[in-house]
């Protein structure tokens, strides 16, 4: 155990076995439930191939071969690991070849695609926000809209104290757009609409990066193809891994002659602001 460069990372070392994601990694180290050669380990450590770690007591085993499913996620199924909470993904899937976890998340009253793995490293690198990797939607409000409804939407829409990218719109009906976000506020979709003086009343996520809903049925799952995963692997070639990238998406250029910004801020309304942690767990949740 070390925390020189040497080794790999405590929470790498845990996820890259599919036992949970870094980011639970993190949280199971930062509650004391992680042992290095029968120490208490601490954030930040390095491990080696002849330590023993215990995760809640128990020593991790080999890493599994990786396993990358899409799955049509229908409504009233929850995105989370959890088996205490009833109609979990993982319950709900059912996938028969040991632990996996979604890749970000789709809240209940939504629907469409979402991406299974083991795979601790790439969940951080599709996931970090300054990384842009588009998702997009199809969805159904509570009336008709013009396009001036369309264009507030593309342009950006104050919520959660800040203002959303502009991102891709496009009328389907006259109670129906199709979206394209690379950036991944809490309920981000809905909330939007919401503040335009709408509500959502379907919502369905049809594609992530280059991979696509098509052919699946709610509640059916496939493995991602050979060539799929390629495709992802070079979208991933230059992505960030690091913290401070998870900041960059949501930041909006500055007007030229004027100073760049963190963000640009909406009026509070009298709710407090998330923190970035927050923002940045909820990322995929529509």
């Amino acid at each position: 155990m070390t925390t020189s460069g040497e080794g790999t990372r405590l929470n790498k070392y845990i996820s890259e076995t599919g036992l949970c994601s870094r980011r639970e990694a993190d949280r199971l180290i930062a509650d004391g439930q992680v042992q290095i050669n029968g120490q208490t380990a601490e954030m930040g450590v390095r491990v080696g191939s002849d330590d023993q770690v215990l995760v809640q007591g128990k020593p991790l085993r080999a890493r599994p071969e990786a396993v990358y499913l899409a799955y049509h996620k229908p409504v009233g199924i929850t995105c989370t690991t959890d088996p205490a909470i009833a109609g979990n993904i993982v319950d709900a899937l059912k996938y028969p070849g040991g632990r996996i976890f979604p890749i970000g998340r789709l809240d209940k009253p939504s629907e469409g695609l979402i991406l299974l793995t083991n795979d601790g490293d790439i969940v951080n690198k599709i996931l970090r926000a300054g990384n842009a990797h588009e998702k997009e939607y199809n969805v159904t409000v509570d009336r008709a809209f013009s396009s001036e409804f369309v264009q507030r939407m593309a342009a950006g829409v104050p919520i959660l104290d800040t203002v959303t990218q502009p991102c891709q719109v496009r009328q389907t009906s006259p109670v129906s757009f199709n979206i394209i976000l690379t950036q991944g506020l809490n309920r981000q979709i809905r909330r939007m609409t919401e503040a335009l003086g709408y509500n959502v009343v379907r919502l369905k996520r049809v594609r992530v990066m280059n991979i696509r809903l098509d052919g699946l049925k709610a509640g059916q799952w496939r493995f991602l193809s050979r060539p799929e995963m390629d495709r992802i692997n070079a979208m991933l070639a230059n992505s960030s891994k690091t913290e401070e990238a998870s900041s960059l998406n949501n930041r909006r250029p500055a007007s030229p002659g004027k100073p760049a910004a963190g963000r640009n801020k909406a009026p509070r309304q009298g709710k407090p602001r998330p923190s970035g942690a927050r923002r940045q767990r909820d990322l995929g949740s529509r």
